[in-house]
């Protein structure tokens, strides 16, 4: 059994961009090599938005030497980038840029979304690349909500979103450069179920919504994020209420981690060059 080594309590409210009220979950800024290979999650909404003729959210700005991952689960998103990307996500989409050596890309409220106005809720999460595959080219998956295939775990309507990874023999449509499982449960209240996940792996359970019973000793409500130690293959989960859940595991990359603002790098040299190539354009 993975044993649960901490539960982080809800963090506070910041914004990002006009557009999206987040609490960051966890950082590598305060969670160090724990979390890794991931790096950064921010949980927006759930938040009400009033009509409005001008889209709010994020501008233009950089990233290198990493992977952002958007989850929709409420609203409208619209995604444009430098590599001649541009798309639009809603609830169970899922975008999976690669900026790996460089990209820009602005993040905006759906037009559809702003002139109805409506609930946004999603969740960005950032997954470091290997130092081999930092300076790759820059890559854009768009997955719809129909491609990801969904488990039924047990008999009373509770499922398994597989998007990245394996589970019971479905496989996730998401490609990635370091193994990484990432599934969005959605659990009836007292659901229960046990999930296999490899030994050694960082393994992380976000709660959206509602209320876990995790190894029949430790709970987690909305907001709130398990971390579980990387022994054990198993956690044993038990729904107190309905709820959503994220579960983030993947293969720690053993490498130092030096980040400044939207560059992830592993050397204070690789990020002057990161900052010095965006100056002159050549991201």
């Amino acid at each position: 059994m993975k044993k649960v080594s901490r539960v982080y309590r809800a963090a506070e409210a910041h914004w990002v961009g006009d557009g999206f009220p987040v609490r960051t979950m966890f950082s590598y800024n305060t969670h160090g090599s724990d979390i890794s290979p991931f790096l950064l999650l921010d949980y927006a909404g759930p938040a009400k938005f009033p009509p409005s003729s001008k889209p709010r959210g994020v501008e233009q700005h950089p990233h290198r030497g990493f992977e952002t991952v958007t989850i929709v689960y409420q609203g409208e998103v619209e995604h444009r980038d430098t590599a001649g990307n541009q798309d639009r996500i809603g609830p169970g989409d899922v975008q999976w840029m690669t900026a790996a050596k460089g990209i820009l890309h602005e993040e905006m409220h759906g037009r559809a979304f702003t002139e109805a106005g409506g609930t946004l809720e999603m969740v960005q999460l950032w997954i470091n690349l290997p130092a081999k595959d930092k300076m790759s080219a820059p890559r854009y998956q768009e997955i719809t909500d129909a491609t990801i295939p969904a488990v039924k775990l047990g008999a009373d309507g509770s499922i398994a979103r597989i998007i990245a990874g394996e589970y019971d023999g479905a496989k996730g449509p998401a490609r990635s450069f370091t193994p990484i499982s990432l599934w969005d449960l959605r659990l009836k209240t007292g659901s229960r179920t046990e999930l296999r996940l490899p030994a050694g792996f960082t393994t992380l359970l976000l709660v959206l919504k509602g209320k876990v019973l995790m190894n029949d000793s430790e709970a987690a409500c909305t907001a709130e994020l398990a971390l579980f130690e990387r022994e054990g293959e198993r956690i044993a989960l038990e729904a107190r209420e309905e709820s959503t859940i994220l579960v983030m595991s993947g293969q720690p990359i053993e490498e130092p981690v030096v980040g400044y603002g939207p560059f992830v790098m592993n050397t204070r040299e690789e990020i002057s060059q990161a900052m010095a190539d965006f100056r002159a354009g050549r991201f």
